[in-house]
């Protein structure tokens, strides 16, 4: 009868002379199978040998739930984020904001399996959300890594993911004056204890977001100069390099623009100024301006839902106004010409001027024919 296999083991090798009088010192080694796996932990660190063997389990069984087929009914949920979790997850443009998310699923769906996945699992985790659009947002990550489960070919259930509905499109953009009463409201403050101005920052926010219409948290990444993993503006040519060079493209598109040029004569001054970085706070990037915004937003009193975002509705919503030609300010902002033409194109002076011609020529036919 064949022994029975023991499970993965520490063991204290001691220490030992090869026969061409090598000497190999003591250490701890996993055995596992007849193999011996180097742990590369001091002997006298007991806690550290045992951490090793268990990642060494972690690791064995993470493989092994991702190269073997089960059945719908005994895949945990959990297996699935790990998954999506290791190869998908580090090319987001934001990995970090997609943990939060998948921690938080975990939690809620963690000791469930895929075939539990259905309508009411899901609207319960939506209930359990404070916000229907955060909801939504995690539960996107959960259909996104149950079709990477399946495209890897480890399942073959279609489990489907209910989403709670869209939040209304959101449409307010900013004035010129507006615009101006935050510039100048974020240029002019004062801290109330030592008269510091602390929010200039925020006026160099609004005139990227402005000009560029770019998201948010590119523009707080941004450079002055050629920075590694960082976008950067290139002075010299006046150009805005919006995706990091290496960085893999993603279904947020971040092409390289032209600078306009007085946004171009700003950043210039800011730079021999000793600026390094396009919004910084004490000489470092600022990661998130949303509490600072909004208390501007605030203090000038404007009305609606303004958040940092709006800067970018309201670049495209001038584009538009400007008689832009749609293909060329969809692809400055890095949108596709459908949702440009489907949230902006009505702001455009073009906007359905073929009906009014046609309106036109008919009455004008009618009076002629009225007049004979």
């Amino acid at each position: 009868m064949p022994r029975k296999l023991q499970p993965p083991r520490l063991w204290k090798r001691p220490e030992c002379r090869h026969p061409g009088g090598r000497i190999e010192r003591a250490a701890w080694i996993i055995l596992d199978r007849g193999r011996h796996v180097r742990t590369g932990v001091e002997l006298d660190d007991v806690q550290g040998a045992e951490k090793a063997l268990a990642d060494y389990i972690n690791r064995r069984h993470t493989e092994s739930i991702n190269s073997t087929f089960r059945t719908a009914d005994k895949i945990p949920v959990a297996d699935v984020l790990n998954l999506y979790l290791q190869d998908i997850v580090p090319k987001h443009a934001r990995p970090e904001a997609t943990v939060l998310r998948l921690k938080r699923l975990v939690q809620f769906f963690g000791n469930k399996y895929l075939s539990e996945v259905n309508g009411h699992l899901c609207r319960a985790y939506a209930r359990s959300r404070q916000s229907q659009s955060s909801a939504r947002h995690d539960l996107e990550d959960l259909r996104a890594a149950i079709n990477h489960h399946l495209e890897e070919g480890l399942h073959n259930s279609i489990i489907k993911v209910v989403m709670p509905p869209k939040e209304k499109r959101r449409e307010r953009w900013l004035t010129r004056t507006e615009v101006a009463k935050l510039i100048r409201a974020a240029w002019r403050f004062k801290e109330p204890y030592n008269r510091k101005r602390s929010k200039r920052h925020i006026a160099r926010f609004i005139l990227i977001g402005v000009y560029t219409g770019t998201r948010a948290g590119v523009i707080c990444q941004s450079a002055l100069q050629r920075e590694p993993g960082r976008p950067y503006f290139d002075l010299d040519r006046g150009l805005y390099y919006r995706r990091p060079e290496n960085a893999a493209e993603t279904r947020k598109r971040r092409p390289t623009i032209p600078v306009p040029p007085r946004l171009l004569a700003h950043l210039r001054r800011w730079k021999r100024l000793g600026s390094n970085y396009a919004v910084e706070w004490q000489g470092r990037p600022i990661k998130r301006l949303d509490e600072s915004f909004g208390f501007l937003v605030d203090e000038v009193g404007l009305e609606g839902q303004v958040i940092p975002h709006t800067l970018r509705h309201t670049c495209a919503t001038w584009l538009m106004q400007g008689g832009t030609e749609h293909w060329k300010a969809a692809g400055f902002l890095g949108m596709t010409l459908a949702t440009l033409e489907a949230t902006y194109g009505h702001h455009h002076p073009d906007h359905l001027s073929d009906v009014h011609e046609a309106f036109k020529r008919n009455v004008s036919a009618t009076i002629r024919q009225n007049r004979a």
